[in-house]
Order: structure tokens, then sequence, then C-alpha cells
């Protein structure tokens, strides 16, 4: 193609003829390219895109949505001996709850210092009960009185889900 021939126009050079009205695109000039992104000083974290625990919870749950195991928020779980000898071929998350449950915790606290949404802590605390890896406590109260040390240990986890 020759210097002084019309360039080909493409279909964006159309569309913006039609919302320029008529006038040209700009064009690039050759100048000094763009500078490059600033890097993080060395102890600056990148933040971390909330998407990204999404997809996480997602990946650790299958996407499944239900557990198989009647699990409410003031469940007790604690961790078998089983878990203990297992741990280190545990998958991550299973590992994460073990360490976390060697002392009895409700399922909002789990929830809580996992920073996941209960659905997804019920799906894993049910498939981690269903491979013998914790222990499921029967929620017990003493007559129509909620037991009071239960009802502290929810009210924690719930403070701990706010930040």
């Amino acid at each position: 193609m020759a210097a002084d021939e019309p360039a080909e126009q493409t279909f964006a050079d159309v569309l913006n003829g039609l919302s320029r009205g008529g006038r040209a695109r700009p064009t690039r000039s050759a100048a000094a390219p763009a500078p490059a992104p600033a890097r993080p000083e060395p102890g600056e974290e990148e933040p971390i895109e909330e998407g990204a625990s999404i997809v996480r919870a997602y990946a650790w749950t299958g996407g499944r949505t239900r557990s198989t195991v009647k699990l409410e928020i003031e469940t007790l779980i604690s961790t078998t001996p089983r878990a203990e000898a297992r741990m280190d071929g545990l998958r991550s998350e299973h590992q994460a709850v073990a360490q976390l449950c060697r002392e009895t915790k409700s399922v909002a606290e789990i929830g809580a210092l996992l920073s996941l949404p209960l659905g997804v802590v019920r799906v894993l605390l049910s498939d981690m009960a269903g491979l013998g890896l914790v222990e499921v406590h029967e929620s017990r109260s003493e007559g129509d009185r909620p037991d009071i040390e239960l009802l502290g240990r929810v009210l924690r986890g719930l403070s701990n889900l706010r930040g």
C-alpha cells in the first residue's frame, strides 16, 4: 500500500465515524511508552480480592451447598484422634478445621475464625464427620434453659464474624 493511499476502514472506524460525527479517530503517538505499574514496597502486602475467597470456598465444597449432617450454628465440633493421626495427609481445608477444633468450637466460631460463610463450613464439617475426622456433639440444654457457656461461645463466634 502506498503512503498516499487512504488506509482501509475497519468496523471500529465506521462506528467511530457515526459516534464522532464523521471526525477521524485520534492516532496514537509513538512517544514514550506508558510507565510500568508501581511495584509494592517490600513490606506491603497486595490486597486479596474478595472474589478469591468465594472461589476458594466454592472449590472447597465442590460447589455443594447442603450438608448431609444437621449442623446448627451452636453445634459443637471437636477433632477426633483419627484426624490427629492423619493431620499431615489431610487436605488443607480439613487441616485448618482440624487444628481449630483441637479445642471444641461451635460451627459459628469455625466460620468466623476461617472467614468462611456458614454454608461452606457446614458442608466441610459434614464431609469431615463422614470421614471420621471430627466429632459432632449434640446440643444439650437443661430443661428449657439454654447452656450459658454455649451461648457465650456462640456470641464470641458471631462477634468474630463482624471483625
